[in-house]
C-alpha cells in the first residue's frame, strides 16, 4: 500500500470511529474541508505533516496514535 493511500483510509477509519463526518473532522482540526478531501481522495500527492498534525488536534490524539495501525505496515512510495 502506498503512504498516501494508508493516509487515506487512515482518516476514514478514525471518522468512522469518532463517528464523525470528514466536513465535521475539517472544522474540528482547522483545516479547510477541500485540503482534507484532497488528502483523503489522493488529489495531495505528499499531505504534510502540519495536516496530519492538525488531523490528530482535531480528533485529541497524538500523531503517534494516528501512525499506530498496521495500514502503515509494508508501504511503498509508488503511486
Amino acid at each position: 500500500m502506498t503512504i498516501k493511500k494508508a493516509i487515506s483510509q487512515r482518516i476514514l477509519q478514525l471518522c468512522e470511529e469518532n463517528n464523525i463526518t470528514l466536513n465535521k473532522l475539517s472544522t474540528m482540526a482547522g483545516i479547510t474541508q477541500s485540503t482534507l478531501n484532497d488528502v483523503v481522495h489522493g488529489k495531495s500527492k505528499n499531505p504534510t505533516v502540519k495536516t496530519i498534525y492538525y488531523i490528530c488536534f482535531g480528533l485529541g490524539i497524538e500523531m503517534k496514535d494516528f501512525f499506530d495501525s498496521d495500514l502503515f505496515h509494508n508501504l511503498t512510495d509508488n503511486d
